[in-house]
């Protein structure tokens, strides 16, 4: 079986105090807002500081752990997690979904973070890490489109598949839907890309507000890709899985995929779910391409 990836390493600091609750059905629920900002060098060579928000949760009797450490706003903390996907049909008709980030780990800092003032009361890290790689399949065929300033953007949707051996011995398994923004130099490397290519992803996690059709405002969580590395099919099990193709090493760094203006940085709901453990090593990146979504336009992608 070809092994993929799925993960998310952030540094910053608590917006607020986090909150642990239960839902329905008893399971523990450790929630908190990590917060910081990326620094970026678009086109012009200007720096601009990017606000990030992430929603981040625990769940389980690791959830109950995390409170007892009695963390605080404006601690700094270290979060290694993963992208996770769920849908869900709304009270009032049609699909919702969202991608948010659960935590498998997080560590309080030794040191005094520099805290920036937000205008909602909280704060956040004034530098930090953002960071996200991912081995998936591309579920669709891009559409390399240009913005009115003649900068060249590609969407990307990938289906990152995760398998595991729950605790009464049965193999589960689960599609993560993420979407991934291209831009420039790097979007039009990319074009070329076809429904079901394997592509390793760095990139850092943001978020879009955006309203949907009946005006009620939404936002989706989204990698905006630095880097990107299409991948050969065929690695044996064991290995990592898929290999760089000697035939089409199109990649791009961070410098080139900048984009030159300031991200709109919302901090995303979340759905809890009882699932916990990290199981990126048993993903199953070749499956699930024919299950994908429908495009409706209340979905954010």
């Amino acid at each position: 079986m070809a092994r993929g990836m799925n993960h998310v390493y952030l540094i910053g600091a608590l917006a607020r105090d986090p909150e642990l609750r239960y839902t329905p059905n008893g399971t523990a629920v450790f929630e908190a807002t990590v917060a910081g900002e990326d620094h970026v060098v678009g086109t012009d060579g200007r720096e601009r500081k990017l606000p990030w928000y992430h929603r981040v949760s625990i769940l389980g009797k690791p959830a109950e752990w995390q409170a007892e450490r009695n963390l605080k706003g404006g601690d700094a903390v270290m979060v290694e997690g993963t992208l996770d996907y769920s849908q869900w049909e709304a009270p009032e008709g049609g699909k919702r979904s969202m991608v948010k980030v659960k935590a498998l780990r997080m560590e309080q800092l030794g040191t005094e973070p520099e805290l920036v003032q937000d205008a909602g009361g909280g704060v956040r890290m004034g530098s930090g890490m953002n960071e996200v790689v991912l081995i998936g399949n591309v579920v669709r065929d891009p559409d390399l489109r240009y913005t009115p300033a003649g900068d060249a953007v590609l969407g990307l949707g990938l289906a990152v598949n995760e398998s595991w051996t729950d605790r009464q011995g049965q193999k589960q398994e689960k599609t993560h839907w993420i979407d991934a923004t291209l831009w420039r130099e790097l979007a039009e490397s990319m074009k070329d890309l076809k429904k079901g290519d394997p592509v390793v992803i760095q990139g850092r996690l943001v978020n879009e507000a955006w309203t949907d059709k009946d005006g009620n405002k939404r936002n989706s969580t989204k990698v905006e890709a630095t880097r990107v590395e299409a991948l050969s099919r065929g690695a044996a099990a064991g290995q990592s899985g898929y290999a760089a193709s000697p035939t089409t090493p199109r990649t791009q760094t961070a410098s080139s995929a900048a984009r030159p203006q300031a991200s709109r940085a919302t901090t995303t709901a979340t759905a809890s779910r009882a699932n916990t453990g990290n199981r990126s090593g048993g993903l199953d990146i070749d499956q699930g391409l024919d299950d994908f979504p429908p495009e409706e336009e209340d979905l954010p992608f």
